[in-house]
């Protein structure tokens, strides 16, 4: 780990500097807001010790809250974007013949923070090497599993700054995971990812997100311990008044433990109402 921050350094290092060079700073809140959801999750009883909530969520109708923003700053062919998402959505049943029940739908905190360089350009595209650093948690600790402690590293090759294609990249991945505190594991993957944006016509915008990782090496045992990982999602947002738009989603989770002997899986379709803007920070006044 002390090497990856190391690079990350000497990565950062253009930054200070270019300092006088062609500068942006932006906020981009991606989105705030909540999901009227539903889902519907196979193999759940499979998964019901691992502590990814996703794959042994009950099926069911739930309202999920969502932060999504970034800060990303750009010196001429570098950029740099430290990222912030939060998830969390809970069902309470009260069942008049017996005790309540309480289901976490969705616990996810993702702090990242990555720098890419434009080595090349491609039209509107830029594609050089990508480095990044993740730390991903949850709020509460799941029943039956404790609370989910991990840390990443990327390394690869990325396309962004597109008007459409905003992320398209593929890396190497160290997993540092610490959630089972007495047996951590080191893992070895290759993970693939995007986030595309396309504007059908004025005030209405597709969007999708998502990863996938294959993972290959493991300094040790856990059967929880995923072997594949696939997690997508599509959105239509439609401008409603000002920064606040509407429209449907599809959010789909697809994983196999090392521990069973199918994969399980989470779709929710439902209907999202968020905040949507982005703020050019040093040229804020000006607005």
């Amino acid at each position: 780990m002390k090497k990856v921050f190391i690079y990350l350094f000497l990565l950062f290092i253009p930054f200070v500097a270019n300092a006088d060079d062609n500068r942006e700073l932006f906020l981009d809140i991606r989105r705030i807001g909540l999901d009227l959801s539903k889902t519907s999750v196979k193999n759940a009883a499979e998964y019901q010790d691992s502590p990814i909530q996703a794959l042994k969520a009950d099926d069911q109708e739930f309202i999920r809250g969502v932060w999504d923003t970034a800060l990303q700053y750009n010196v001429n062919d570098l950029h740099w974007g430290n990222s912030l998402f939060m998830e969390y959505g809970k069902t309470t049943l009260k069942p008049y013949n017996g005790d309540r029940i309480t289901n976490e739908n969705a616990d996810k905190i993702l702090l990242s923070s990555d720098l890419a360089w434009a080595c090349w350009h491609l039209g509107d595209l830029k594609f050089g090497p990508l480095a990044r650093a993740e730390y991903q948690t949850e709020f509460v600790a799941s029943h039956g599993a404790p609370r989910m402690n991990v840390v990443r590293a990327n390394a690869g090759l990325s396309l962004f700054d597109h008007p459409i294609i905003k992320s398209l990249y593929i890396t190497g991945l160290y997993e540092y995971d610490f959630t089972y505190h007495d047996n951590v594991v080191n893992k070895g993957a290759v993970e693939g990812g995007w986030r595309l944006e396309y504007a059908i016509r004025d005030g209405v915008k597709v969007s999708t997100n998502g990863y996938y990782r294959a993972y290959l090496t493991y300094s040790a045992y856990e059967a929880t311990d995923l072997r594949r990982d696939f997690s997508a999602e599509l959105r239509m947002d439609t401008n409603l008044w000002n920064n606040f738009t509407m429209g449907p989603y599809v959010q789909y989770r697809r994983a196999k433990a090392r521990g069973a002997d199918v994969y399980g899986s989470n779709l929710m379709i439902g209907l999202s109402f968020n905040y949507i803007v982005k703020y050019d920070l040093l040229n804020y006044d000006k607005e």
